[in-house]
């Protein structure tokens, strides 16, 4: 998907005095032109927060090419054979092909001699031709012109400018990185700020390159910064208007489906765990200072209930327990791999009241929000790091964001509201003749995969957001073929489902498909904890054995039995290891 994106000047910093202007200019190709001017009152912390979502930006922790010694080995073994053997079975052939070549030495170096004579020939001649030619320097100059853009503006190169948004109540800075396995969005509240004019709201791309990364660096506490999103630009010193900025980017189809994937990640249950700044110091100095070279590689959470939190570091065997108190009922367990890409968080930890852990369970992505008061910080971590957000799960089924339902509706509310919790949307949307609660869910759904909203973990609510000043195409957001296949088999399921409930309070759905038209024929199962947690799935079909064997990368079958599982985690009164079939669910709710 090509975007083209303009802009009436670089962004950049202006100093008058003790005052300080970050003056961000935004995408004139938009049609909402957003405009905001306000003074922050905790300027330093603002400038660590872009620092770190700009870290977040040109992050890159995909997997390196690995060094190969068993080939090397190999190879000077295959050396060693072959020269043994000509030493063994060849020396009256080597004798007489160093006669043979010295001979050819003695007329080389003769004609080796001519060479030279006419190469200083040429050499001669050449120098003339260059004293007269036009283009002699142009080599030079154009090393010169990139490396100019390059010291300049260095996100040129390698990375996306990130999407601000303008709300009612906060400005919010997303951004992904390179490798498309990290999130960060930087909401901060308008009581952060004092308003020098009426914002104007909307959501635009900024121009965030590295000299101005550079001039944010030099913020002190002694100086006023004034935030300023300007449509018309900035002048420079001489007061001229530089010309317009304009960039043309090929958005890859994974940048665009994985930040549209992680609003219906973020809408998932899980626990979350309340860290205080030295537990987190503590996990990132661990991380500092211990580089693992062999597998595996993940940290272990140890979740007592009533105890302090525990983390085992493999493959060191290190644990190390943190202040924090686990307030869950049951005990838990959570495996977490890409742990190092944690370390973007560490500027934050000085700044920060505190942070939230938030765990979707075995092989899903986790959140952690950073509480500065005015500001929060949202970082969300695939499940691992060569793991983006659209390999395997599918967040949009499993959050019951499927088909189109009433989008219409949806984003017509939402564009005149901008911000509402999700019970909002439902109570103004649901008395809309013939819909129901499942075609406003799949609205919100579709209006995250089209780019135009988002959900905010830091304040539970979905907010108004254009993702590019362009629709997206149809084909990154239309109905996926593995929706199909759970719309499919949604029926089947539910009618040949079975629920029991364990003795440590966890719901197992199972069922069993018999159809001959299908592939399958077997049995599916999942585990589902009180805390609506997902801690083990099996399916006997080939996709899945082929796969990860976790919910990192389910089958349609298995995201059809959690979707029709939704409504039955909140059963009471059932007997311990009974296993109840569909009928009988529903005469005890009827």
């Amino acid at each position: 998907m090509e975007v083209n994106y303009k802009y009436a000047s670089p962004s950049r910093c202006m100093q008058s005095g003790d005052k300080t202007t970050l003056g961000l200019s935004p995408d004139l190709s938009r049609d909402e032109k957003v405009s905001f001017s306000g003074k922050l009152k905790h300027p330093l912390v603002f400038r660590d927060a872009m620092l770190m979502l700009r870290e977040i930006v040109i992050s890159d922790t995909g997997q390196k090419a690995k060094e190969r010694p068993e080939y090397f080995e190999w190879l000077d073994q295959e050396i060693e054979r072959r020269v043994n053997a000509h030493k063994a079975y060849m020396p009256n052939i080597r004798k007489a092909l160093k006669q043979e070549m010295d001979a050819y030495d003695v007329k080389l170096f003769h004609q080796n001699n001519e060479i030279k004579k006419l190469l200083n020939i040429q050499k001669n001649l050449q120098k003339q031709i260059d004293e007269y030619d036009t283009w002699k320097d142009y080599n030079k100059i154009e090393r010169d012109f990139w490396k100019f853009i390059k010291d300049r503006d260095y996100s040129l190169w390698f990375v996306l400018d990130p999407v601000i948004t303008v709300h009612n109540d906060q400005v919010s800075f997303e951004a992904f990185s390179i490798d498309e396995s990290v999130y960060g969005c930087l909401s901060v509240a308008m009581d952060e700020f004092d308003l020098l004019q009426e914002p104007k709201l909307g959501t635009t791309n900024i121009d965030f390159s590295a000299k101005l990364e550079k001039e944010m660096q030099r913020f002190r506490s002694y100086t006023d910064v004034t935030l300023s999103i300007n449509p018309e630009g900035f002048t420079i010193d001489n007061d001229i208007v530089p010309e317009y900025v304009e960039k043309k980017i090929d958005l890859p189809e994974t940048w665009i489906k994985g930040f549209n994937q992680v609003s219906s990640a973020a809408a998932l249950s899980g626990i979350e765990v309340e860290l205080s700044p030295s537990d987190m110091y503590d996990i990132c100095a661990f991380l500092r200072k211990h580089k693992e070279k062999k597998s595996p590689r993940y940290m272990k959470w140890i979740l007592e209930p009533g105890q302090r939190v525990q983390i085992v570091f493999e493959p060191f065997g290190t644990v190390i327990t943190l202040n924090a108190i686990y307030n869950g009922s049951k005990r838990r367990e959570e495996k977490i791999w890409g742990r190092r890409r944690w370390l973007v968080a560490e500027k934050l930890i000085p700044l920060s009241k505190a942070f939230y852990v938030r765990l979707l369970g075995f092989g899903m992505p986790q959140f952690i929000r950073a509480d500065m008061g005015t500001m929060q910080m949202v970082i969300g971590f695939s499940s691992w790091s060569s793991n983006d957000w659209v390999k395997g799960t599918a967040f949009n089924i499993m959050a019951g964001f499927t088909g189109m339902g009433c989008y219409n509706q949806v984003y017509t509310l939402m564009k005149d509201k901008r911000c509402l919790p999700m019970e909002k949307i439902y109570g103004n949307l649901l008395d809309i003749k013939d819909d129901k609660a499942q075609s406003v869910k799949s609205g919100i759904g579709m209006l995250f995969r089209r780019g135009e909203g988002y959900f905010d973990i830091a304040t539970g609510k979905v907010r108004f957001r254009q993702l590019c000043n362009i629709p997206i195409p149809e084909e990154l957001y239309e109905i996926t073929d593995i929706e199909k296949d759970v719309q499919k088999y949604s029926k089947l399921t539910f009618d040949n489902m079975t629920v029991k409930y364990t003795r440590k309070k966890e719901f197992i759905f199972s069922t069993k498909y018999k159809d001959k038209h299908l592939v399958l024929s077997g049995n599916t199962e999942i585990v589902i904890d009180q805390d609506g947690q997902i801690t083990n799935v099996d399916c006997c079909c080939n996709k899945f054995k082929r796969g990860a064997k976790n919910i990192s990368e389910p089958c349609a079958h298995i995201l059809a039995l959690y979707v029709a599982s939704f409504k039955l985690l909140k059963l009471k009164d059932l007997e311990y290891d009974k296993e109840y079939k569909i009928n009988d669910i529903m005469e005890m709710l009827l």
